[in-house]
């Protein structure tokens, strides 16, 4: 028997495996049982929409659930009556595809089915695509020749992957990122929505709806929880990982990304220096950073830490957020900035969990807040900070901008303590800002109490800060159902 007539046939034997839902109509019981991501309601529009002819790319970090989400999607097409033998599910990173177009595999589960690869209507979906040499290129001609066919892809380097699609695939791609858990689905997962209740405030003039806690000890815990081990759907699920969640993450998600993903994508040789850096940034996420302190802490060069910085923001393991000055305008040179961890666990698994009496408590607080703003598209977010001649030096956590006024539309000062609501003049830095900008309204954070205080004709709003995640969460899932028009 010829190598390439074995190659074929250890391939289709391969195909065969990975879509047991050929022979069983329905997909293995190990992603059945799964509870699926709030995001697959987002997700089953697009991909049911067969009339666009359109890839659909589901982009996201590491074990955030994409997988999981295409076997969910599988067995939602199958109970909607598509065929299951209409779908085809390929994982492009195992070894005996390797070097094998996108195409020559479709054919391939095509001829094992019985299929017509141009008339029939299939759904084909790609796992791990980028490692694919030039995937886009093959893609968009997949979907080019293939008018019948639905292609859903997913990958990892999520910035990479962007870049590619919006060059490569313009007008032929759709793409669906997949943060991991906000920790409004970390609730919802958990079992818990029923202790969120819905209120409706006024905010900015108009009426906006928030939640309050039955509970708020107990959502306290939980977010503490989801500070520790939250991120991940795996490990929120998992006894035996919550048990060791550093190793599952440092091996599965870190290691991974930064020995492996990072250096075949961007041809990194010193994976050491890199590894380094991300050490230092997650141990400090959202502290404000320069090049030069960075460079100093780290070993790294400066000329590097750029390129450095981008690639970890392309794999989803930071995001950087800039500054403006205590009248929002931004500073001509970027000298100074804040990183954050996309998800606080991830600091957690690199060192040790955290109590809510640590010293590094606010530091991940702020870091969970801010992970629930990052899948938000379009928003312009900023931290405001500030030196005035020698004595006045203050900082906002956070501010929207108003980008065609350049001015801030809300701020929100984070704090884990509820001395502030009873001493609202100690928020001198907050209460600086929103005169210098004619604000009349701000929210800050607390532990557990609620409510407006009044202070110089300003109106503070207090709300738990768990209360608060929960809340932009459930804002930003809504969000990205808005921005795909469900």
């Amino acid at each position: 028997m010829e190598y390439t007539e074995l190659l074929e046939r250890q391939i289709i034997g391969r195909l065969k495996v990975d879509n047991p839902w050929w022979l069983e109509g329905a997909v293995p019981d190990y992603f059945a049982k799964m509870s699926p991501r709030l995001y697959l309601n987002i997700f089953m529009p697009l991909l049911q929409s067969v009339e666009l002819r359109r890839a659909l790319i589901l982009m996201g970090p590491r074990r955030v659930g994409k997988t999981v989400m295409m076997f969910h999607a599988i067995q939602r097409l199958i109970d909607s009556g598509v065929p299951a033998q209409n779908i085809v599910y390929i994982s492009v990173e195992t070894p005996i595809y390797n070097k094998i177009y996108l195409e020559q595999l479709y054919r391939l589960a095509c001829g094992i089915l019985g299929k017509d690869p141009v008339n029939d209507r299939m759904f084909v979906f790609y796992d791990e695509i980028q490692y694919l040499k030039d995937w886009e290129v093959n893609l968009k001609s997949l979907v080019d020749t293939y008018h019948n066919v639905k292609f859903v892809a997913s990958g990892s380097a999520a910035a990479e992957l962007k870049k590619r699609s919006d060059e490569s695939g313009a007008g032929r791609f759709t793409d669906f990122s997949l943060p991991p858990l906000t920790f409004y689905e970390y609730i919802h997962l958990k079992g818990y929505s029923n202790i969120m209740i819905p209120n409706t405030i006024n905010w900015h003039g108009n009426e906006a709806q928030v939640f309050q806690a039955l509970d708020q000890q107990k959502l306290n815990e939980l977010f503490l929880d989801y500070i520790n081990y939250g991120g991940y759907p795996e490990v929120v699920f998992s006894e035996k990982i919550r048990e060791d969640p550093g190793q599952f993450i440092r091996h599965d998600i870190i290691d991974k990304v930064l020995l492996r993903d990072l250096p075949s994508l961007y041809g990194i040789s010193d994976v050491q220096e890199l590894n380094s850096l991300f050490t230092m940034i997650a141990y400090h996420s959202g502290a404000q950073f320069s090049y030069e302190t960075l460079s100093k802490g780290s070993g790294v060069k400066k000329e590097t830490l750029k390129k450095y910085i981008s690639y970890l923001e392309a794999a989803f393991l930071v995001k950087v957020l800039r500054r403006t000055d205590d009248t929002a305008k931004h500073y001509q040179r970027e000298t100074q900035f804040k990183i954050y961890l996309t998800n606080p666990s991830l600091r957690c698994a690199l060192f040790q969990p955290i109590n809510e009496y640590d010293e590094e408590i606010g530091d991940m607080v702020e870091t969970a807040v801010f992970a629930q703003w990052i899948p938000r598209k379009g928003l312009s977010i900023r931290y405001a900070n500030w030196r005035v001649g020698k004595k006045l030096q203050g900082e906002v956590d956070i501010v929207g901008l108003n980008v065609a006024k350049q001015k801030p539309d809300w701020a929100v000062e984070l704090k884990w303590t509820d001395r502030y609501f009873d001493r609202p003049n100690e928020l001198e830095s907050l209460i600086y800002f929103m005169e210098q900008n004619g604000m009349e309204s701000a929210l800050v954070t607390s532990i557990s109490k609620s409510g407006e205080v009044k202070i110089k004709n300003k109106t503070l709003l207090f709300l738990p800060v768990s209360c608060y995640a929960y809340i932009v969460g459930k804002n930003t899932l809504n969000h990205t159902k808005a921005l795909y028009g469900l």
